[in-house]
């Protein structure tokens, strides 16, 4: 698929020329802690595979599509106490998104789709909002996998809302990237079940006011990279499904 970032700007004119109905797809994660055994990058990694898997689908839909770089700084007020973790305002999330959704829509792209893996709800909150300004700019499809129908289709970790740095994730980035998992460091991370969606909904503001120590929540150990490769599938075709059912309205 084409890439923005390796593309020159008279290519990028050209395909926009010939594919009028181009979806520009966006990558957000964060750069965040995710316990002593994944990257800080890890959302990245899952938003960025989650968009290539699912431009795979839409091509194979007849749909043209164009990969953004990925966006690695986003809110994470919720791992602020961990070391690593660089986040940014909900605010300023919010004007980024739709700043570069007026900049695609002035050279012609119609559909911006958004690829996320980031959970924290100041950053769920900001993409809501950019979407909300896009309104008559160009067409943002966002499926929000925190919300139904779309969360009901992932696994039963994920439902659980204990779901930060556990088998969810840590499958993840086993199935994408494996090389950047502390396996050692995994196998002995006792299962934490504190549910984040419990604690965020009971006023809790951070991963050590929700139970999480060592910023993660779930079971580490139990991840494998055959439960990510099928989980990578299925945020794929949410993706992609997202993208085909609004391009039908």
């Amino acid at each position: 698929m084409p890439e923005l970032a390796r593309l020159t700007w008279t290519e990028v004119r050209d395909l926009i020329g010939r594919h009028p109905e181009l979806v520009a797809v966006l990558p957000v994660g964060a750069t965040e802690a995710h316990g002593p055994h994944l990257p800080l990058g890890t959302d990245v990694l899952i938003a960025e595979a989650m968009a290539r898997a699912g431009a795979v689908r839409l091509a194979a839909a007849g749909v043209e599509t164009l990969l953004l770089p990925p966006i690695a700084y986003s809110p994470a007020e919720f791992a602020a106490d961990f070391a690593g973790t660089v986040g940014i305002g909900s605010e300023t999330a919010a004007l980024v998104v739709a700043d570069l959704g007026r900049a695609l829509a002035r050279h012609g792209v119609r559909w911006l789709a958004i690829a996320n893996a980031h959970l924290d709800p100041g950053h769920i909150g900001a993409l809501a909002s950019a979407a909300a300004s896009l309104e008559g700019v160009i067409q943002v499809v966002f499926p929000d996998v925190t919300r139904r129908p779309w969360a009901t289709r992932l696994t039963a970790e994920f439902k659980s809302g204990a779901c930060h740095a556990g088998c969810y994730e840590g499958s993840l980035v086993l199935a994408i990237a494996p090389e950047l998992v502390r396996t050692e460091e995994a196998s002995r991370l006792p299962n934490n079940p504190a549910s984040l969606s419990v604690a965020i909904r009971t006023g809790k503001r951070s991963f050590l006011e929700a139970g999480g120590a060592e910023a993660y929540f779930g079971s580490p150990s139990e991840a494998t990279a055959a439960e990510g490769e099928a989980t990578l599938e299925v945020l794929a075709e949410i993706l992609a499904e997202a993208v085909l059912s609004a391009r039908q309205h």
